[in-house]
Parts: C-alpha cells; structure tokens; sequence
C-alpha cells in the first residue's frame, strides 16, 4: 500500500481544504511511476465555492488601484524567484521533465509573466479622443480627430470616424475609453507546462481586476497549489485567487457552465476546447481557448547559406523544436518539411542529432528527455507509433517505450519513450494530421514552395511554424502564406511577452499575451461628452 506524503488541496476564500466529499486523485511522480501525493478530486459543489468566493471578492478587487495590484503581483513573482528550486523540483517530479529544463525556462517563465503585466498595468495609459465641434459639432479636421496625449501606445495618428448626430452646438467632444475587469474568470491550465501557463492566465486576469478560480489539471497539481498558497503570503485577499482541483469532466465542467463566470480561458486538446466553448455559448461568456497543433518545420535545400545559421545550427534548432519537453508542447515542429534535393543529408544529421539525445533520470543536469507525463498518455504515444507503422511508416530512430536497462534503477517503472523520427507517410495520413503530443515526429518530402505551403497548411489545426532558410526573402514568402498564428524564421520558441499569442482554424479562437490579454479580461465602455 503507497503511502500518501503530500496533499494538495483546493484553496477558496484564502483557506486550504479537502472536496467536499472528501475524495482525492492520486499525484505520480512521472519518472518512477510511483504515487507521491493526492489532489482534491472536487465536483459541483466545490466548483460552486470556489465561483462564490471569488465573486464576493471582486468588487473590491475591481476597485483596488491598479499600483496596488501591480505591487502584489511583483511581490508574488519574488516569492517564485526565492523557490526557484524547490518549484523547479516540484514541476519536474510531476510533469517527468529535466529538472534543468525547469530550473532555465519553466519557473523563470512564471515569474516573468507576472512581472510582465504588472508593468503593462502600471504603464497602461488612458484611451481618450477629442473632437473639437464648430457649427453643428464638426469634428476638427476632415472626418475624423486627433487621440489626446493620453492615447494609448500605437493609437496616435490614427483617424477617428465620428458622427455629431444631435449636437447643436459648438463643443469641445471627448470620447473616454475604460475597461473595466470582467467579473470573475475561470482560469484552466493544463499538464505540459503547468506552472508557466498557469501564470499566462491568472497574471492578465488578476491585473485587470478580475477575481480567479483556477484550474490546473489534476495530474500535475502542485505548482499551482504552492502558488495559491504564495499568493495569500504576498498580501492577495481572500478570494481574489482561488484554486480548483479536480478532473475537467466534474470539477472543470461545473466551473465553465456556472452562470457567474464572465471570462473562460483555457489551453488543452481541441475536444475539450469545442465541449467547453458549447458551454460558454448560450450566455455569451468572454472565452479564449488554445488548443491543439500540428506544427510543420520547413527546411529548405539553402539552410546553411547566406546570413543564415550554419546547417548544423539549423539541425539542432529543429530537434529541439520536435523533442524540448519529449515533444509535449503544443508548438513542437511534429512535420518536418524537407526539400527533396537535401532530404538524405538532412534524414542523415536529424537521425544523428536525434540518437544523441541525452534520455533518463530528470534529476540529472545532463538529461535532455525526461519522461512522459503519465503512463496513459505513454500508452497513448505507443498507439500512434504503432499506427504510423500499419499505415507503412518506416522507424528511423526510436519506435517504442526505453528499456529498463537502459535506465537507472530509481526510473525503472517511469513513463519514458524514445525520441522517435519517422519517414515514408503520406501528408494526409492520420499520423500527420492528428496530434501526437509526444517525442514523435515525421519527415515529409516536398519539390518547391507551393508544395511545402500546401502541405503546412493541410491540416485542420494552425497553431505554429518554422521556415529554416538561408534566403531570408524567401523565409518571409514562405511565413506570409502559411495558416499559423506564430511562424518562427530560423528560430524556435522565441517569444516576446508584448505579442499576440494564439492559433487559426482548430487551433483556437482569441489571443493571449500583451495588451490584448490583459483587455481579454476587461468589458470596454465609452463615455462621451463635453467638457
């Protein structure tokens, strides 16, 4: 019998406790497949708590000034900094990834979004236009006026269209803009990158003033809930960030279908992001949903060339793009697009690249492939490897679960797999259109731009890409053609926290990142009238 050491309850109204019912979900450690911990297993009625909480809590939150919650929210972002190890530590034991990997990207991460929107609150300017009426309130210039000085960044000089029905004098007109926070928003994070995407959620919602039920997924609990815990340390009132642990079809399902949501975002599969958005519909919830992808590398015969990276620096660029994180990030390169002309050196150097791969225990600084995050979605991954060979897909490195051997004793009975690179499938086939979500991806010959284009773009989802080129004319033809909404030009995972972020097709709808999250959060209002 395991013996339960850690529990992570859910945290409403400031207080940690168990669900209601008192049932918990075990919490594994991904590389030794053993049961470390337990999560509240909620259902409707913890769902519920958690919503009321945080609607009691948000008239005072809304009307907290904005500096007193940048402050907070800095202040959370320093308790993350000085744990920097142990949130590492608890990030890797659940999700089976290098502790480095958590150490150089996914805590740091957390931090930096925090502090990123508690700057983007203290320099968020007023939105206000003026028109100055002569005669029946015609508008100063033309047909439109000039922002005030107090626009927002990238709104000056535009025009603004205005109509002057009704104005019987001449007035000086000023258009105020105000966002006020939306209400309470459900914040539902999933296991990949769960403390990194977390904060991608709750940082925007908290600085535009909304209170926040959040929902990490259940089979990687702890982050979040040494967060939650942070967050009242740091001075955050009761209610104003709650946590909801529990499995999306009970605890996730009452969240998003409680009336008293205003803003659902969500990141996960694109089955969940459809069930959840049928929910929002009826009552017209504000919704984001980033979902799933089926990401396309292209490399061009010209890597190499040019002012371009060195062909060797292009090969390790796209292998990380397949493999960081055992291919578990919803921006993995999983097709991998190769000119014809070049495709044996390139089968040649990615096959190598791929096998040097540094695979085992997470704890150790030189692993580069830790596990799986669960033994049902290793399960998962062998299936669609397994597939792929029926549908004629031939293995050039990997292919299956990594032997015992092959791992130290205290990974005997972890989640791992091979980094796998297959070859000889057709575009259309169910291994290149659906997600893998794993360290298995496939290389697809193409002749020409046109063909790459069509072959990127034929696939229901439209998330991200790379282009691996030495004519940077070309890389950006090629960009400006494909259905993704981020391309990457000889680089991978690059991202500045000021832009958009967000997928085409079924890939998602709306936007997260920069300004455009945090006013994701917000209702917007005019108020217009002379001065």
């Amino acid at each position: 019998m395991q013996v339960v050491t850690l529990d992570f309850g859910n945290i409403i109204d400031g207080r940690e406790r168990a669900a209601r019912g008192g049932a918990w979900i075990d919490v594994t450690d991904s590389a030794t497949g053993a049961v470390y911990g337990r999560c509240a297993a909620s259902d409707a009625s913890d769902a519920g708590d958690a919503v009321e909480a945080a609607a009691l809590a948000f008239d005072a939150w809304s009307r907290t000034p904005a500096q007193e919650r940048a402050a907070l929210m800095d202040a959370l972002a320093s308790i993350v900094e000085s744990r920097l190890d142990a949130f590492a530590l608890a990030e890797s034991v659940d999700t089976g990834k290098p502790l480095a990997l958590a150490k150089s990207l996914d805590i740091p991460r957390a931090a930096a979004n925090l502090r990123f929107f508690a700057a983007l609150l203290r320099n968020e300017r007023p939105e206000r236009y003026a028109l100055d009426g002569g005669a029946g309130g015609a508008p100063m210039s033309g047909a439109g006026g000039a922002p005030e000085s107090g626009a927002a960044p990238g709104e000056r000089g535009g025009r603004a269209e205005a109509s002057n029905d009704g104005a019987t004098a001449a007035a000086r007109i000023v258009s105020a803009v105000e966002r006020p926070a939306a209400g309470v928003a459900a914040c539902i994070s999933p296991w990949n990158l769960p403390l990194y995407l977390f904060t991608w959620k709750i940082a925007p919602a908290l600085a535009a003033g909304c209170t926040v039920v959040g929902k990490p997924s259940e089979v990687t609990p702890a982050t979040a809930t040494m967060l939650a815990r942070a967050a009242l340390e740091a001075g955050f009132p009761p209610g104003v960030l709650n946590l909801l642990h529990g499995r999306g079809a009970e605890a996730g399902r009452a969240l998003v279908e409680d009336p008293r949501v205003a803003v659902i975002t969500f990141t996960g599969g694109t089955a969940t992001g459809e069930s959840i958005a049928r929910a929002a519909a009826p009552r017209f919830a504000r919704l984001s949903l980033e979902l799933g992808g089926k990401n396309p590398a292209i490399v061009c015969a010209d890597i190499g060339h040019g002012d371009a990276p060195s062909f060797d620096d292009c090969i390790a660029g796209i292998t990380r793009s397949a493999f960081l994180n055992q291919g578990q990030i919803c921006l993995c390169s999983s097709r991998i697009l190769v000119e014809r002309s070049i495709l044996d050196r390139v089968r040649e150097a990615l096959v190598q690249r791929v096998r040097a791969l540094r695979l085992g225990d997470p704890l150790v600084a030189a692993t580069e492939q830790g596990a799986l995050v669960s033994r049902e979605h290793r399960a998962k991954v062998e299936n669609a490897v397994t597939e792929a060979k029926a549908l004629g897909g031939r293995v050039l490195c990997g292919g299956g679960r990594v032997p015992r051997d092959r791992l130290p004793a205290r990974c005997a009975e972890g989640f791992f797999h091979e980094p796998t690179l297959l070859e000889g499938l057709s575009p259309s086939c169910a291994t290149n259109q659906e997600e893998i979500f794993g360290p298995v991806a496939t290389l697809i010959p193409f002749e020409g731009d046109d063909e790459a284009v069509a072959i990127a773009n034929g696939v229901r989802y439209g998330l991200a890409a790379s282009v691996w080129s030495g004519d940077r004319l070309r890389a950006r033809r090629l960009a400006a053609r494909l259905h993704a909404g981020t391309v990457w030009v000889n680089c991978w995972l690059v991202r500045d926290l000021r832009v958009p972020f967000g997928g085409w097709k079924a890939s998602g709808v709306g936007r997260e990142g920069g300004v455009e999250a945090l006013h994701f959060f917000t209702e917007s209002r005019t108020v217009c009238g002379a001065e």
